[in-house]
């Protein structure tokens, strides 16, 4: 059974993780993903991983693809994939108008293609042929020296269209914010055999007001966005995130989190004791998740380190 972690922790700098990240073989764990936002970049995470853990298996969830160029991108991959051969998963998407048009100044523009696109030129460029590719302004790239082991390609999915992209030309799909029931909807999108990643939202507390807190805080901050709304609204939540997004949209935010109801908190957030919380992951993959990616949020009863123990497979 695979079972990943988010590296790294939330609030642990990223020099502090070796110690946790040799561990974790031996709890169980068979995957770190990194993830990439405003903090860390998605590749050094997984590069000090690979000398530290080489038994485990890496990939970011996920890099963009309109924040690096394609050519520099397949490097970055390749770098990667020669440090953990056959270890090494690159997972790309979109990423969010935030993240890349208003934190990047890149537009956001024809997401589907730019990705479609993209996942082909590094399909030929990871094999190592010279690709020209007129949709990404690419003439003659070739890697110096491509990788013995080309990593497989996971693409991050919301919803059927790009599920059935990463159905038809992916090695994988990556999705995230969805409850154990909305995994049997998109694994039915997908395909029945390929592998279904996500990363699960998981606070091993009792306190389930602290949970609750901790998951509003977090709805807000990501289901406003466009691509999650859409996505939510294809899961048949849509009416029940609507009060939430119209006080978001009209700037009162202490209104957005009240308008979250428990339920859906309950939904898309992992909480209760270590015991628990490994229950309810394993009630996703029993739905169809192949990996669950474990990101886990700090709170007063336990720290980052001890959660990633008390939560390992092997407890």
């Amino acid at each position: 059974m695979n079972w990943g972690l988010t590296v790294p922790l939330p609030g642990v700098k990223l020099g502090a993780h070796k110690e946790l990240v040799q561990e974790l073989p031996a709890l169980g764990y068979t995957d770190v993903w990194s993830a990439e936002t405003n903090g860390d970049d998605g590749f050094t995470p997984l590069a000090l991983a690979s000398q530290w853990a080489p038994e485990l298996r890496l990939g970011p969830a996920i890099v963009p693809v309109y924040t690096r160029g394609p050519a520099l991108l397949a490097q970055q991959a390749a770098t990667l994939a020669d440090l953990a051969p056959g270890r090494f998963v690159l997972g790309i998407g979109t990423s969010s108008d935030t993240i890349v048009e208003r934190w990047n100044g890149i537009p956001f523009t024809e997401p589907f293609a730019k990705v479609r696109d993209t996942l082909r030129f590094l399909r030929r460029a990871l094999a190592g042929e010279k690709v020209t590719d007129e949709a990404l302004g690419v003439k003659g790239f070739r890697l110096e020296a491509a990788p013995e082991v080309p990593p497989q390609i996971a693409l991050a999915a919301l919803r059927p269209g790009m599920l059935r992209l990463a159905a038809r030309e992916a090695d994988a799909a990556i999705t995230n914010w969805l409850s154990p029931q909305d995994v049997r909807t998109v694994r039915a999108a997908f395909h029945p055999d390929k592998e279904l990643l996500a990363r699960l939202f998981v606070v091993p507390t009792e306190d389930a007001d602290e949970a609750r807190k901790l998951g509003r805080w977090l709805i807000t901050s990501y289901l406003n966005v466009p691509v999650y709304q859409k996505f939510h609204e294809w899961l048949g939540r849509g009416e029940a995130l609507r009060p939430m997004n119209e006080a978001w949209a009209s700037g009162d935010r202490q209104g957005a989190l009240k308008a979250i109801p428990d339920e859906v908190v309950d939904d898309l957030i992992v909480h209760g004791s270590p015991a628990e919380c490994r229950e309810r992951i394993r009630e996703y993959v029993s739905n169809g998740l192949t990996t669950p990616i474990l990101m886990l949020l700090p709170n007063s009863q336990i720290n980052g380190v001890e959660a990633v123990r008390a939560l390992a497979p092997n407890a």
